[in-house]
């Protein structure tokens, strides 16, 4: 099991169908409204939904998603 799914078993159901519907609009390019930015001096960029950073490249055409972690001072690292 790894990282992205223990965190979705740990968390409560609210935040974990907030974080599903934002991975799936992000697949399906409904990035409007979404605070994106690029992670400086990388080809990394995040998005903020509450209190968790989803961490994602591209990969010519797709999308991948690296982490989602709770925000904390190592989030980035």
């Amino acid at each position: 099991m790894d990282k992205i799914e223990k965190l979705l078993r740990r968390i409560c159901e609210k935040d974990r169908l907030a974080l599903k519907e934002t991975v799936k609009s992000l697949f399906i390019g409904e990035i409007k409204g979404m605070d994106i930015k690029k992670i400086k001096d990388t080809d990394f960029f995040r998005i903020k939904k509450g209190k968790f950073r989803i961490i994602f490249h591209y990969n010519k055409k797709d999308i991948i998603i690296d982490s989602i972690k709770l925000r904390n001072e190592n989030t980035y690292k």
